[in-house]
């Protein structure tokens, strides 16, 4: 095997590893089930209120 075989199988495998990584991802956060998870996180980390509570208990303004 020479070193050009050698790469191009490492590149084309790289490639491919990626591919399917992102279309897990993709999958994953398409998902149906997940998106009442999903709003409830960005609902949770959207939430200033529960920073200004805590911050006027510490007495930051």
């Amino acid at each position: 095997m020479t070193y050009d075989q050698v790469a191009t199988i490492s590149q084309v495998t790289s490639l491919l590893l990626f591919v399917t990584m992102f279309l897990a991802v993709l999958a994953y956060a398409l998902w149906p089930s997940n998106g009442p998870r999903f709003d409830k996180l960005q609902r949770q980390a959207l939430d200033l209120d529960k920073d200004k509570a805590s911050d006027n208990a510490r007495g930051i303004r």
